[in-house]
């Protein structure tokens, strides 16, 4: 345990012999991956995307690979996450956090391609036809009601049926009146835009509890899906006296890297719907289990993703067999036009849905040469500072 074992009879992908890292610079961030490749010439994808720390993950990647892949075979996915975690002593955080999902992407679609079958079929088949997705990204542009509106309309116009935003703009901790006032009404004046829309309000973790209350009240016209992270994960133990004030769901748990990690948010029951992110949450092998325990205490699954199609694909593959899975956030439809060119083969949204796969593995190539006519930027993205929402587009 936590070494390679070389000795041991290998799987039909042979064992890994090489990883590497690619980054792809857009508009409003760069997007990273992590290519692991095995002495059987098959290859496998995963994403590790961090919003300003790509160098970071990248080299962690690569010193990973050296430490603890290879020479491993990839179908021993648990001994591998083990080996990564306990053996290079992360103790949490997003940089390992990431790191730890990406391989773990990565694995499963080399298994798939070894055995010719999609990687669902590695993490509990099907029990849906299709995972419904809502959007996100959609609202760049000016701060006010009717900007929000007219872009809400044209988004449930591409077929979506549910929308996220952010409304508060760069408040931090509390908001003035009048700061206040005008978030409520850009609320309103979407839920007006699309009425039969479901609609999903993002907080950041921004708030202290007398504001988080305030908001409550004040959201609950607007028949919202969830109101997210209301409240900063330094106060999880509030998050549960908030839910008792709520007439919405409360959601949350991207901040989470693994298991350990989120057992004070279960067990002091701070959420109503659990979000962990593929790329960020420990891939296949720890989100399955994340679920699990959520079914346990009464809770919905999902899942964020504010990363690029791939890990809009990784996501789908997983939450394909999950019984208490409810929808998924997709920044797909908002990214740059050459993020699809650069990975070939990304499950497409079509009228606010994903199909299933067919294609071994994930099902998704890595195309170099897109990648380096795009280079990453490592631009900083800080959405506490005025204007964030424009995101620079």
């Amino acid at each position: 345990m936590l070494t390679v074992d070389k000795n041991r009879p290998t799987g039909p992908a042979g064992r890994i012999s090489r990883v590497e890292t690619l980054s792809l610079g857009t508009a409003w961030r760069d997007f990273s991956y992590v290519r692991v490749h095995t002495d059987e010439g098959l290859s496998g994808v995963g994403e590790i995307t961090h919003p300003y720390r790509g160098r970071e993950t990248c080299s962690l990647a690569e010193s990973m690979a050296e430490r603890h892949l290879i020479g491993a075979d990839p179908f021993d996915v648990e001994e591998i996450w083990l080996r990564m975690y306990q053996g290079d002593f992360l103790r949490g955080g997003d940089v390992g956090g990431i790191v730890v999902s990406g391989i773990d992407q990565a694995l499963y679609d080399i298994m798939g391609k070894a055995l010719g079958v999609p990687a669902y079929r590695l993490t509990g088949g099907a029990c849906r036809e299709r995972v419904r997705v809502y959007a996100n990204g959609w609202y760049t542009g000016e701060r006010d009601p009717e900007t929000f509106a007219a872009k809400a309309r044209e988004v449930a116009a591409r077929g979506y049926t549910a929308l996220k935003f952010d409304p508060f703009g760069a408040g931090l901790g509390s908001l003035s009146r009048q700061e206040l006032r005008l978030s409520v009404e850009i609320v309103a004046a979407v839920r007006a835009a699309v009425p039969d829309a479901d609609l999903f309000v993002e907080g950041h973790a921004r708030f202290a509890m007398p504001t988080a209350q305030r908001l409550v009240r004040e959201l609950e016209p607007f028949d919202l899906g969830w109101f997210e992270e209301p409240l900063p994960w330094t106060h999880i133990e509030r998050y549960a006296e908030l839910r008792q004030r709520a007439t919405m769901p409360i959601s949350g748990g991207e901040h989470f890297h693994n298991r350990y990690e989120y057992a004070r948010l279960f067990a002091t029951g701070a959420v109503d719907i659990i979000q962990p992110d593929l790329s960020m949450a420990g891939g296949f092998t720890e989100v399955r289990k994340l679920a699990a325990q959520a079914d346990v205490h009464a809770m919905l699954v999902a899942p964020h993703n504010s990363n690029s199609p791939v890990c809009t694909t990784v996501s789908v593959h997983a939450v394909l067999g999950m019984p208490n899975f409810l929808i998924l956030e997709t920044f797909d439809g908002m990214v740059d036009p050459h993020v699809h060119d650069a990975v070939r083969g990304a499950l497409p949204v079509e009228s606010g849905y994903i199909g299933i796969p067919e294609q071994p593995g994930l099902g998704i190539e890595l195309v170099d040469e897109v990648f380096a006519e795009h280079p990453p930027s490592h631009r900083f993205w800080n959405m506490f500072a005025e204007g964030w929402e424009k995101r620079d587009r």
